[in-house]
């Protein structure tokens, strides 16, 4: 577990399902309100005349909801910035301590549970390793897991929490045998309604998203998002997931499943053609190693605390390039993405390694009549299925949905 001054992260708004339960529900903010809230998220401090021009509000407007947001504790003053005339600006800043979040990542190696400040910081967390996830273990560690962050926390901050969002991957009873669980042990998935049941047990609204896209929603608001409006998105976890971002938001598709990236069709180093999955995922390398004799758990600890494994892993993350390389050509054939953006639950120069050597690999196929996108690194790092979790309570309570807060900064901004 991390102290109270954790590493910086930022919440994401990935879309947002119906919260189960809870206590400690408060006010539907209004509208102008969370625009307000969003825009100075969004932008890190802003005037009373910034929002008011970003807005389209009024001055008056503008100062009457400033007030109520800073007697509210949502909002604090930074130091008065002083122009060559008039009265100095005073910059307001999203106040880190007025709002708390609880985010759980479920992943099918391990678990992550965060809490998360107003402005994106992870003040605590818990990790847990396991061979394959259990509704029983999962539930008993974020019940525990809340108890403990809590225990450190005062009556105050515990009275602040905004609730509980959940990051994990849909339908967990697929690719059992993949991940070296016994037949049928994964089956117990089907009859869980985990959202409901972890409602049951904490104080808590509880919210619930798939893991690739809250990682996806990650990138696209506090990684390369603001660079790069349409992007295809990479995450290699266990099994590789992504998304799609067009104009600025998520593309979820009429089914929800835009963008899910791992059944794209490439081929293998033999020629065969394979699933993305089955090539570019963490577990293709955690059973490299153990053909060889290697023992995988390092990976499953702490995904900033990799060692290099030697030969296998240059092997995985070539074979991982290869595919990616085709993917991301398939992807861009269908829509003239600006970026194709690679991340995962792997340390930073894991992720160097992959991304340089995918911009070779697509060097090498016939890109005759293909815009290829920039190959880039993700900015969000291995925490970001986790930060969208916790983002989940203060996105539905406090802000904007991400795509109407930049239609609203388009029209104010004329463009």
């Amino acid at each position: 577990m991390s102290s109270l001054d954790g590493p910086e992260h930022t919440p994401v708004p990935p879309p947002i399902l119906n919260p189960a339960g809870g206590a400690n529900q408060v006010r539907v903010r209004a509208y102008n309100e969370r625009l307000v809230l969003s825009l100075v998220r969004l932008y890190g401090a802003l005037s009373k005349a910034d929002i008011a021009r970003r807005s389209g509000l009024s001055a008056q407007t503008v100062s009457v909801i400033m007030r109520v947001l800073e007697k509210e504790g949502l909002l604090s003053r930074g130091a008065p910035v002083r122009g060559r005339v008039g009265q100095p600006s005073i910059p307001m800043h999203l106040n880190p301590d007025a709002v708390y979040s609880f985010g759980l990542k479920i992943g099918r190696r391990s678990a992550d549970l965060v809490l998360m400040d107003f402005v994106g910081r992870i003040r605590m967390q818990l990790h847990q390793t396991y061979a394959y996830p259990l509704p029983d273990e999962i539930l008993a560690f974020v019940t525990s897991g809340i108890e403990e962050i809590e225990s450190r926390l005062d009556d105050k901050q515990r009275s602040r929490i905004a609730g509980l969002g959940i990051a994990a991957p849909f339908e967990l009873w697929n690719w059992a045998e993949e991940v070296g669980a016994p037949p049928g042990a994964m089956e117990v998935w089907r009859d869980v309604d985990l959202q409901a049941d972890i409602a049951a047990r904490v104080s808590h609204p509880v919210f619930l998203q798939n893991d690739a896209t809250s990682a996806c929603g990650a990138e696209l608001v506090f990684g390369v998002g603001p660079s790069y409006p349409d992007f295809v998105y990479f995450f290699i976890g266990s099994f590789i997931g992504g998304g799609i971002v067009l104009n600025s938001a998520i593309f979820s598709g009429r089914t929800g499943t835009a963008g899910a990236i791992g059944p794209l069709p490439v081929r293998d180093r033999n020629g065969e053609t394979k699933q993305l999955l089955e090539i570019a995922s963490i577990f293709v390398l955690e059973n490299m190693l153990r053909e060889r004799g290697i023992d995988p758990e390092p990976l499953w600890y702490s995904a900033d605390d990799w060692v290099d494994f030697g030969e296998p892993m240059e092997i995985w993350i070539q074979d991982t390039a290869k595919a990616l390389a085709q993917a991301i050509v398939a992807a861009a054939s269908i829509v003239d993405f600006s970026a194709a953006v690679i991340d995962g639950g792997f340390p930073d120069w894991v992720r160097s390694r992959v991304v340089q050597a995918t911009i070779d690999e697509a060097a090498k196929l016939d890109l005759q009549g293909v815009v290829m996108p920039e190959i880039i690194e993700g900015a969000v790092g291995a925490q970001a299925r986790a930060i969208g979790g916790a983002s989940l309570p203060i996105f539905s309570r406090y802000l904007t949905d991400q795509n109407v807060l930049f239609k609203e900064i388009d029209h104010a901004e004329g463009t």
